[in-house]
């Protein structure tokens, strides 16, 4: 676990990462997407079907093809992010992030002392149950990554307090939810929401702080990493299934038309 929460930190600090959000709880699609050359996977728990139950053998999944597991924890349920670290997730990212003082409550159950008061426990898998010296690994445990969204205008308000509090590898910015906030929900390729987000970018750059984003096109990812991004998100496993679904759909369905129309069998 460590070893993929290192790997995408140290890529991050010299450039850009890319990763896909998955609701799938088929392991053998989270192989794929580390075979596919993806830097991260974001398992979803807030809105997926997933739970910390069903993610273990995900997060195994995404180690055997050397793709960095993160875990998106739903907003009312930090103590899921213990639960989720302890299976060996590489990483949290925590929805609805507004002020210094969330950042602070994420950083006490996702860090163990000094760093924070997460509860201690070496009977896990991160542990390898129990096999590992105990001191090295709650020392390696604090290199988990904590990724926060900032997804409205309380956010944007509190962010200055945010990126002083310290310990977040990535301000992750959701343009659905601010587009929301900003009055023109939905329509996240807006000036509004463009600017907005080069506000935030900016911000966090003067911090030496990460920014992430949700994207659905190749244009924009390339778009937003020439802004300073560097942790961009590229869709849905689901939607790109059935994106690609229906391309091939589509293709066939003209193949067979064209067929019929030239008399072929």
């Amino acid at each position: 676990m460590i070893e993929l929460a290192r790997r995408l930190r140290e890529k991050l600090s010299h450039g850009c990462v890319f990763g896909i959000f998955s609701k799938t709880s088929d392991p053998a699609f989270i192989e794929i997407t580390g075979y596919a050359g993806f830097d991260f996977v974001i398992l979803d728990l807030e809105h997926g079907a997933n739970s910390v139950q069903t993610i273990q053998n995900l997060i195994r999944a995404a180690e055997i093809a050397g793709v960095t597991p993160v875990v998106r924890v739903k907003e009312d349920t930090l103590s899921v992010i213990e639960e989720v670290l302890d299976i060996g997730a590489a990483g949290v990212q925590i929805p609805h992030v507004n002020n210094a003082e969330r950042v602070k409550r994420v950083l006490q159950v996702a860090k163990f002392a000094p760093l924070g008061e997460r509860g201690v426990c070496r009977f896990v898998r991160a542990a390898r149950y129990s096999s590992m010296d105990r001191f090295q690994y709650f020392r390696e445990a604090n290199e988990a990554l904590v990724i926060i969204h900032i997804e409205g205008r309380e956010g944007l308000e509190g962010l200055p307090g945010i990126l002083d509090t310290g310990g977040v590898d990535v301000v992750f910015i959701g343009p659905y939810d601010l587009s929301q906030s900003l009055g023109v929900h939905g329509q996240v390729e807006h000036e509004r929401v463009i600017s907005t987000i080069r506000e935030m970018v900016e911000m966090c750059k003067e911090k030496n702080v990460a920014v992430g984003t949700f994207v659905e096109s190749v244009e924009w990812a390339m778009k937003w990493r020439l802004l300073g991004i560097r942790y961009i998100a590229y869709s849905v496993d689901v939607g790109l299934f059935y994106e690609k679904c229906c391309e091939i759909v589509g293709k066939l369905s003209l193949k067979a038309c064209r067929d019929e129309k030239g008399g072929n069998s």
